[in-house]
């Protein structure tokens, strides 16, 4: 039996970036054997995913937190017997639902469900979270193949079986048969039954719950007002072409998006208050310009990895940054440091197609947003040589989404004015 002085905690990170944490999947399970520094369980915020690490080898003693249950700052997940050399045939209590919870969690499950999760196999160990799951779902866990270690059902098992289309004798459609409108047929559509709609549910991931959290408060507590300017890409596009192979020669892929990070940082120095924090008694300026990205991960959500110090960086340097960044958030490898420490963020919302987004949801507790439209071939009128001229030219629609309780029109227009002036004049000068 493991006295107090053998078992170790495992904590959550004090420093995880996100308003909220949940543990997604634990990788170990009581009696498992674990070594330090290998991943005991994976941790989800509404900005990364990340493992925790078994702080010292042993035997994991007792899950304290379960998986799809939120966890706080510094909060305890999980216990290790730092003593024990070889798995002992624990009773997993702390990680399994009580008999009595379990049966009245199935109880509102369909017999035939109820009896295949009875008899599941014990070894592939159903996580309360994926219980919950089928039980919402009403899916059959014997249908469904796990991809978990040693075929164990994950979460993402069940959602993806929930997201396959399905079809019952009651979607087929039946020939239409012509009956005369008399008193009898009105009679029978008065009585009729309501028509009913076919759906289905898939169930919300943490990130997905995080990110609407997130967006919820920041609509509530901060006054948003969007302002918008047009910008002509044709300078940094020229810029671009004539330096895209020699930054590729040292292996860096040079994007419009390291433009606009330079932009914003010529920005922030002409209005400051914009790269700033609101606190009650007091607005915090920052020096640092921490810029945020966003970067979609398709249907699996949205992070934010930050270019930090970019007021300190060259055009290499935050190209190269971007595309590390790009990299480890569509591998799902971003550490907490990637993502924390923003004062601004970047929606380049414009590569999926879009000309213009407003408002676009503050990055709390940032004061403002970029939004960066579809860059496109527009008609514009320009003065040539004294005289209007008929161009083409690539165009795209800029918007600054300011916290009105920071930043006043003024100063949002200031703003724009000088990134879109840091854009059209590119290269910038020193």
């Amino acid at each position: 039996m493991a006295t107090p002085t053998s078992l170790v905690e495992v904590l959550a990170p004090v420093e995880q970036e996100g308003t909220k944490a949940a543990v997604k999947m634990w990788l170990k399970q009581v009696g498992d054997t674990v070594v330090e520094g290998e991943p005991l369980l994976e941790l989800e915020t509404d900005k990364v995913a990340m493992e925790v690490i078994a702080p010292v080898s042993g035997v994991l003693a007792e899950i304290v937190v379960t998986e799809g249950t939120d966890a706080d700052k510094g909060a305890v997940l999980g216990r290790i017997n730092k003593d024990a050399s070889t798995a002992a045939p624990a009773a997993k209590a702390s990680a399994t639902p009580s008999q009595a919870a379990r049966a009245g969690a199935v109880s509102i499950a369909t017999p035939k469900l109820q009896r295949s999760i009875a008899s599941f196999d014990p070894s592939l160990r159903l996580s309360p979270s994926v219980r919950r799951l089928l039980i919402e779902t009403g899916l059959d866990p014997a249908s469904i193949r796990g991809t978990g270690k040693g075929g164990r059902i994950t979460a993402a098992d069940v959602e993806r079986e929930a997201a396959r289309p399905r079809f019952s004798a009651r979607s087929t459609t039946q020939a239409a048969v012509t009956l005369p409108v008399d008193s009898e047929v009105l009679a029978r559509a008065r009585h009729a039954q309501p028509v009913t709609l076919a759906g289905r549910k898939i169930p919300h991931d943490t990130m997905r719950r995080r990110i609407a959290e997130h967006m919820v408060r920041s609509v509530a507590v901060a006054p948003h007002v969007t302002a918008m300017f047009e910008a002509d890409f044709g300078a940094i596009m020229a810029h671009r072409e004539a330096h895209r192979a020699a930054f590729a020669q040292q292996g860096v892929h040079l994007t419009l998006t390291a433009y606009i990070v330079l932009a914003v940082v010529e920005g922030m120095k002409h209005v400051p208050v914009v790269n700033s924090r609101w606190h009650d008694d007091a607005l915090e300026v920052f020096d640092e310009v921490n810029v945020g990205v966003g970067t979609a991960l398709g249907d699996a959500g949205l992070v934010v990895p930050v270019v930090h110090h970019a007021q300190k960086m060259s055009l290499m340097d935050v190209a190269s940054r971007l595309q590390d960044c790009t990299a480890l958030a569509r591998a799902g490898k971003l550490a907490p440091a990637d993502v924390h420490g923003g004062t601004f963020t970047i929606s380049n919302h414009g590569v999926s197609g879009s000309l213009t987004a407003s408002p676009i949801v503050i990055n709390q507790p940032q004061s403002a947003i970029l939004g960066v439209g579809k860059v496109e071939k527009r008609v514009v009128v320009r003065e040539v040589n004294g005289a209007d001229a008929i161009l083409f030219r690539p165009m795209s629609y800029v918007t600054l989404t300011i916290d009105h309780r920071v930043i006043d029109g003024a100063q949002t227009n200031a703003w724009l004015t000088r990134f879109v002036e840091t854009l059209e004049r590119w290269p910038v000068e020193g």
